[in-house]
């Protein structure tokens, strides 16, 4: 997950309910309801879905037969191999593999060891982007802030030291959702502002509410700072106890070494395939996630499931021969966790025909129960009556249990389409546990409940469907 995204602000977010989600077992309210145009398509899609899929063993194929997959890795690089070989097999159209030039970042050895009061390994990850120590690492007493504030009563009283920054990230809550947002600006910052006022290392408290010793890593950017000093995440617990010891009055003294560097751009791809419209084919719904993972775990809530959900609804759509109006494409982005490069190449790419992108879906939230999709537009009218129709569609979701239309954020990588007036969807699971797996070595497809994945490809394929099929486009008027 990217700064901006971390894979799970579409949760909930900045999302705006929208109010009159009509039932699925009371009457249209008017002859015009787009859900009634579709229930007979949907019972088959989700019944045929329920009943058996090929998810959740492509999940194993891509989880445990290449594992995780950071940009510009050879793993990345099989697994587009292997996503490009496997659609392919499977009769999918205009399979291919778009170039895009990728940052490579190497975490290389790395370790964080407790010098004073006593000596103790600590669990650890560099973040993404960071610079590395010297060979001999750098031991320096630790300074622990809350927040920048904190940080900036201290200044120079940090200089030649390791600061720390304990913040913890609240808890997840059903209506607000995860504080992510509230937490993940220190491990994206907190290098920077800590170089400014002479330090020599930043640790971060790892992004999560719940923690058993596990660290979580993700990007960080220096920007135009003018002193690049590494910076890496520590668990949850470790973070707390070197608090309590300063606040003590004990010093607390960390031995850090880090051989992370840069080397420079590599090639990699999107990964497209299509489910050509039988009218109108120039016309386009994108079904998403993103290919490329951290280097730790196997990336199988962020993003692998989501990219095989994508994958499932162009084999189940075309295995039961529901062909829609519009073409329907299936991009797997690259590098939307350090770099959103691929979503940004596929925007200059096809800039010649975001104007025929009717929608353009990502799911990055974890493959958890489905709650629905938020809307994204850049004009406040089309997402306003854009919301009231994803409220009528999501209708035909009651099976799964999928029926929250909201409007808002929808995700890093299509969202890059929204200045263009491409009307963007967040697809929405339940997030009460995605933190606690995301960025880390536990994000494993064990943690998956193929149950659940079987639901998203269903709420996916009924959603994507329907956008492609349906007379009008989304936040326009659907009258024939």
């Amino acid at each position: 997950m990217p700064i901006a995204c971390a894979s799970g602000l579409s949760t909930l977010m900045g999302l705006t309910l929208v109010a009159g989600l009509a039932r699925a077992d009371e009457p249209a309210a008017n002859a015009g309801s787009i859900a009634d145009r579709y229930r007979p398509q949907a019972k088959r899609i989700i019944d045929a879905v329920l009943a058996g899929n090929d998810a959740y063993e492509k999940l194993e194929q891509l989880c445990d037969g290449i594992g995780h997959r950071l940009s510009g890795s050879k793993s990345l690089e099989r697994a587009i191999e292997w996503a490009v070989a496997t659609l392919e097999k499977e009769g999918q159209e205009n399979v291919r593999a778009e170039p895009v030039m990728v940052p490579k970042w190497v975490r290389g050895n790395e370790s964080a060891t407790l010098i004073k009061p006593y000596r103790r390994d600590l669990p650890m990850l560099g973040l993404g982007g960071s610079v590395g120590t010297p060979p001999q690492g750098i031991t320096a007493p630790v300074v622990s802030v809350f927040d920048e504030k904190e940080l900036e009563k201290l200044g120079d009283a940090v200089r030649g030291k390791i600061v720390l920054f304990d913040h913890p990230m609240a808890t997840y809550d059903p209506e607000r959702g995860s504080g992510y947002g509230g937490a993940v600006r220190f491990r994206s910052n907190g290098a920077r502002w800590a170089a400014q006022h002479g330090a020599v290392a930043a640790l971060v408290r790892s992004v999560t509410a719940r923690s058993l010793q596990s660290p979580h890593t993700g990007a960080m950017r220096y920007r135009d700072a003018k002193v690049k000093i590494p910076a890496a995440a520590i668990t949850t617990e470790h973070a707390a106890m070197i608090t309590r010891l300063q606040k003590r009055g004990v010093e607390v003294v960390v031995t850090l070494k880090m051989e992370a560097r840069d080397e420079g751009m590599a090639p990699s791809a999107n990964v497209v395939a299509e489910l050509r419209g039988r009218e109108e084919p120039d016309e386009i719904v994108v079904i998403s996630g993103h290919f490329d993972s951290w280097d730790v775990g196997q990336g199988a809530h962020d993003d692998g499931g989501s990219c095989v959900v994508a994958m499932e609804v162009l084999n189940v759509l075309r295995k039961l021969e529901l062909v829609p109006r519009r073409t329907i494409r299936v991009v797997l982005w690259t590098n939307e966790e350090n770099g959103l490069r691929g979503a940004r190449q596929y925007v200059e790419d096809h800039k010649d025909e975001l104007s025929k992108h009717v929608a353009a879906i990502e799911m990055d939230s974890g493959v958890f129960a489905p709650r629905g999709y938020s809307v994204q537009i850049n004009d406040e009218k089309k997402q306003e009556l854009a919301g009231k129709q994803l409220a009528d569609i999501l209708t035909l979701l009651e099976p799964l249990g999928a029926t929250r239309a909201r409007t808002g954020h929808s995700g890093a990588d299509v969202g890059q389409m929204v200045s263009a007036g491409v009307p963007c969807l967040g697809h929405q699971v339940e997030g009460s546990l995605y933190f606690d797996y995301h960025h880390s070595h536990a994000d494993t497809i064990d943690k998956i409940d193929p149950k659940e994945l079987d639901r998203n490809v269903a709420a996916m394929a009924v959603t994507a469907y329907v956008l492609a099929d349906m007379p009008g486009k989304l936040g326009e008027s659907t009258e024939q």
